[in-house]
């Protein structure tokens, strides 16, 4: 095999970014294929550290704004349980300014701020993957090519992919 330097493919993990909804799959009695999935994509490649998995203080944001206590600290659990790093938001003007460009542009519906600041931070630091089941407003490929558009028209070149748990695993590629 040809080696140059250093340099091992094994060595290079690629980033993920978990929006609300796969952490939310785990618990969804009403959607049995997808919670199977989710939990399969958490113990076998979350846990296993096979990406280097993360969410932001938007997530942590997100799911405080849910009503049931129960609810929230079982998602709260979770984020603990599988160790999931959290970024700190730091450069919050840049990603509030993102996001409102998606919004206003309807790049993201005006409606879907936490989408829009998801993408936005992801865009920003660069992220490889935001994993999401949310599939009306951020897991497709014609959301995905409009934000990679609007990305790239203001400057953003990093190749943002937004997929599902299920595309990660590659079972059966």
């Amino acid at each position: 095999m040809f080696q140059v330097g250093n340099y091992s493919p094994q060595l290079i993990k690629p980033t993920i970014y978990l929006d609300t909804s796969v952490i939310n799959f785990l618990f969804a009695d009403d959607a049995p294929e997808k919670k199977e999935i989710t939990i399969d994509f958490f113990d076998n490649f979350v846990k296993m550290g096979i990406y280097e998995t993360s969410i932001s203080e938007y997530v942590i944001d997100e799911i405080q704004q849910d009503p049931n206590e129960k609810e929230k600290e079982r998602l709260l659990k979770v984020v603990e349980d599988y160790q999931i790093f959290i970024h700190p938001v730091s450069d919050m003007k840049e990603i509030a300014e993102l996001a409102r460009h998606y919004l206003t542009t309807g790049v993201i519906p005006t409606r879907k701020l936490f989408d829009a600041l998801h993408v936005a931070f992801c865009t920003i630091r660069k992220i490889d993957y935001l994993v999401s089941w949310n599939f009306k407003h951020l897991a497709n490929i014609n959301r995905e090519r409009r934000i990679i558009l609007s990305n790239l028209t203001i400057g953003y070149i990093h190749p943002l992919r937004i997929i599902t748990p299920s595309e990660l695993t590659g079972y059966g590629n």
